[in-house]
This record gives structure tokens, sequence and C-alpha cells, in this order.
């Protein structure tokens, strides 16, 4: 037996190819069951796919690099709940492609952000760091609020999203432009918006001009942040997921 294994060490291609089929094996034993259960991440009630304005935010926020220096994870410690909120659960990323978990924190976790700040502070903050947080190393966005957010393929953006697994239902598809524009008008009537995105925010979050920008949509990101899911209602074994 040792004389065989020695000419296995003693043969570079055959040594190659038998750890190939090792490697292998041991892969499919722990991918082949995930496809067996209906779920790997347990749904929670609350969490919802993106709206097209938040979802456009998204992609700037992204495009801007701000996950660099900022992490959307709470990990279940004591010092982080109390400094951000509840811990992040899995399904709170369900419809990230990719997620923002981040690797670094130069600047807070921003996993619970929604809703802790007014729209006001945040273009303030976005435009100008340093006017709001003195000690802030962050750059300035203030271009945001100028360029105009380019939705007019919006729809097309839903539907490449539903192809990878997201629920984006033909009725979101099809109204997608409408429920971007209904989100951010508050003379349109968000009626419709709120039934197919539930909780979602409505207002002007770029108060300072009358088109939609760019500033509207990222503000718009960061203020449905951690605001769909309600912990208190949770039962305390969907909690320790």
């Amino acid at each position: 037996m040792f004389i065989r294994h020695e000419w296995i060490e003693k043969n570079a291609i055959l040594m190659l190819v038998l750890t190939l089929i090792t490697v292998s094996i041991g892969g499919l034993v722990q991918i082949i069951p995930l496809f067996t259960i209906e779920t790997t991440i347990e749904r929670v009630d609350g969490v919802r796919p993106y709206t097209p304005l938040e979802l456009l935010g998204r992609n700037i926020y992204i495009r801007e690099g701000c996950y660099v220096c900022h992490s959307q994870q709470i990990r279940p410690f004591k010092d982080e709940v109390e400094r951000y909120g509840h811990y992040s659960l899995a399904a709170e990323s369900m419809y990230d492609k990719p997620f923002q978990w981040g690797s670094k924190r130069t600047g807070p976790d921003l996993a619970r952000v929604g809703g802790r700040y007014s729209n006001d502070w945040h273009v303030a903050h976005l435009a100008s760091p340093r006017a709001v947080v003195p000690e802030s190393i962050m750059p300035a966005y203030p271009f945001l609020a100028d360029k105009p957010l380019d939705y007019g393929d919006i729809a097309q953006h839903l539907k490449t999203l539903r192809a990878v697994g997201t629920p984006y239902s033909d009725e979101m598809i099809a109204n997608a432009k409408a429920d971007l524009e209904a989100q951010v008008n508050p003379d349109l009537d968000p009626t419709a918006l709120e039934k197919r995105y539930p909780r979602v925010v409505v207002g002007k979050f770029n108060g300072s001009t009358t088109a939609i920008t760019e500033m509207d949509a990222l503000v718009a990101y960061l203020q449905m942040l951690g605001t769909l899911v309600r912990f208190g209602d949770l039962p305390p074994e969907r909690l320790r997921q």
C-alpha cells in the first residue's frame, strides 16, 4: 500500500488528477444538499424587493464605492447591537445582488440607518459631510443633487433581476417607471406603489429641485435600510437564524 502511495506522489499528473477528484467530491457533498431544500434562507415577514427608486439608489451607492467604507452587517455582539440596532438577519440581504455586507468600517455601519435621520440631513451630509459631522473624512457628493436620474430602462432592470431570482411580478415591471415617479413626487397618488411595496417611504428626498435626481434615489435607498423587518413582531425562534 505504501509503495502504491509513493508511486502516486512521484507521478505529478496522476497526483493532480486524484487531487481534483477528491476536491470535487468534497465540494459536491457540500453543494448538492442545498438544491434539495426549498431555500437556504428562512423568509422573514416584511422583506421585499427594492422599489425602482431604491434600486437605482443602491446602484449609485455601489457606483460611488460607499460599500468600501460602510458595512451593512451588524454582528451579534453586545457593543454592535447597542450602537447600531438588532443584529442582521440573512433574509434582509436575500435580494442583494451583490450583497453589501462590507469588509471594513471607516464610517459607521448602515444596516439600520433608515429613518434615523431626516431627508434634509442626508442631503446635507452627502453634499458636505463635514458641515454635519466635523470629524468626518467622507468625500463630498454635491453633484448628485444636480445630476438627473436616468431611469428610462428601469423596467428592463427589474426584468433582468427577476431572471436571477428576485420576485418582481409582471405588474411591478409594467409599472416600474410610474412607481419610481410616484415615490418621489408628492403630487402623485402613491396608493398603488404602497400596495406593491409595503412600508415604502414616499416623499421628495432632494427637496431643493423639482427634477428627479440621483440624490433622490440614493437618499431613498438609505432611508429604507433596516426598516422592513419589525423585530418586535417576530417570535424568538425566528431571531436566532
